[in-house]
C-alpha cells in the first residue's frame, strides 16, 4: 500500500519550560507586541534566526 503524502502538517514540535528574568520577558512581550505577533512565535522565529 503507498503512503499519504500530506505536504500540509506541521513540523512536530515539542513543548519545553524555560525561565526568564521578569523584565527579559517583558521586554520580549512588547517587542512581540510591537511587531502585532504572539510572544511565543516571537521567540520562536528569533531562536531560528539565531540556530537555523
Amino acid at each position: 500500500m503507498p503512503r499519504a503524502w500530506l505536504p500540509n502538517l506541521k513540523p512536530r514540535t515539542k513543548a519545553i519550560s524555560l525561565s526568564l528574568p521578569v523584565g527579559l520577558l517583558d521586554q520580549i512581550k512588547i517587542a512581540a507586541n510591537t511587531r502585532d505577533v504572539p510572544y511565543q512565535s516571537l521567540i520562536k522565529m528569533w531562536l531560528n534566526e539565531k540556530v537555523g
